[in-house]
Parts: C-alpha cells; structure tokens; sequence
C-alpha cells in the first residue's frame, strides 16, 4: 500500500523550491538594477567624465604657463647685468651698463617710517662715492602697507627735490608674489633673508660686485651709513674682483 506522506513531501519540496527563488528571499540571485540596465538611445552623447573637482587644479597649471617665460629668465641669469629693466618713463635700460660698478639695489616708499633715514643717507652715501665707481639702484614699491601710492612721475619729483637723490629711480616693480619683476627674483634667489627669500619690507638693500653677483643683503632697518665701511672697502681694495 503506497505512503500518503510522499504527496505532501513532494508538496514540501515544490513550496522550499519556490521560496528560494522568490525576490524577496536573502538567498535570491542579485537583480540589476533597471538604471544600470537602461540602455541610452542611440547617438546620444555620453555624460563628461571629468569632474569639476578637477578645475582647481588646472588652474594654477595655467597660471604658472603664463609666468614660465619670466620665471625662465631670472633663473638662467648669471648676473644682474642680464637684466634690462623700466626706468621711470617706461623706457628699457639694459643693467649691463653698470658693468665695472658696484651696485647698492633698494626697494623705496615715499609715506614709510624709514623713508627720511634712507633717503637722506643714501643721498650722503651716493655723494661720497659716486665717483669712485658706486650706484645705487632705487626701484619703488607698493606692496608694504601702501606707502609708495605715487606714480613715477611723483615719486622721482618727491625723492629728487626732498633729499637730493641724484641716482636713478626705476618704475615701480613688485618685489614679492606672482608678479615679482625678474631682477627681484634673481636677487632673492641669490641671498636669501633670516627668515626666507621674500623681502620684508621697504628699503631692503642688496649690494652687488662689479660682475653683477649678488654679495650682501641688509634688512630695511639697516642704515644705509652703517655699510659704509663695508663699501668703502669693496671699491678701494677690489674684493668684488675676486671670485
């Protein structure tokens, strides 16, 4: 006589088969998901893969494009003589032509607590041995609390008449940053300061030999009288002359 349990545990069976495939179980296989599946239409065109996080980096890649060819001079110079700046008309002057000199390079402000020190011993300094082969270079700078707003013209007329400066005064540069002019660059890459490369403040001086080397710094404190010595030496006894 056949078992009545085989039926119902054919049943059993059928029923555990059927959970098993149901898409409510654990154990089902995974389903796509229909917006992975979703076919795009023909031709239509494919959503860009870059993302914007991407633009902040190009940007200073763009920005270091721009400043390569200024960057490339200062540093392949050799010496300051390689450089051809503005003076304060807008008209270029070749620094080779102080070749044989020795060079004194200021950064100058007409409104700052040092400007009447400076001024009045540079003219002093200038005086004294202008003809014995000495040049100060005065390059005026904004970017140290505003103190040179002037422009050239005014600049020039305020050192010339004030303090009887008889030296050249260059056009107006920026001596830190971006748009740092590449005499600067070449200066700060020669002697660096105490606490870094970048100039601290107005009336930063940098003393140059006849060949155009960078061999001194002085911070803007310093006063101009005080390197007399120091100068004097250099243009009696020819030190810069010596390598």
């Amino acid at each position: 006589m056949p078992s009545r349990t085989a039926p119902f545990i054919s049943r059993l069976r059928l029923l555990r088969t059927a959970a098993a495939l149901s898409p409510f179980s654990s154990s089902a296989p995974p389903r796509h998901s229909p917006r992975i599946l979703r076919a795009s239409p023909v031709g239509a065109p494919h959503p860009p893969r870059v993302s914007a996080a991407v633009s902040p980096l190009v940007r200073p890649v763009a920005a270091g494009f721009a400043l390569f060819s200024m960057a490339t001079a200062a540093s392949s110079a050799a010496s300051v003589h390689d450089f051809t700046v503005k003076d304060a008309s807008g008209k270029d002057v070749d620094l080779s032509t102080y070749k044989g000199k020795v060079l004194l390079i200021v950064n100058v402000a007409s409104q700052c607590g040092l400007t009447n020190s400076n001024y009045t011993e540079l003219s002093q300094l200038y005086e004294k041995y202008k003809d014995q082969g000495f040049e100060i270079l005065a390059f005026p700078c904004n970017q140290f609390g505003g103190q040179e707003p002037g422009t050239n013209e005014e600049i020039v007329q305020f050192a010339c008449t004030r303090f009887k400066a008889e030296y050249p005064i260059f056009d107006k540069v920026d001596v830190n940053g971006d748009n740092t002019a590449p005499i600067y660059k070449f200066l700060k890459s020669s002697k660096g300061g105490l606490f870094g490369d970048n100039i601290k403040w107005n009336f930063s001086k940098f003393l140059v030999d006849k060949e155009g080397r960078v061999v001194e710094r002085y911070a803007p404190t310093t006063s101009p009288l005080s390197m007399e010595v120091c100068s004097q030496q250099y243009l009696n006894l020819g030190i810069f002359d010596k390598v």
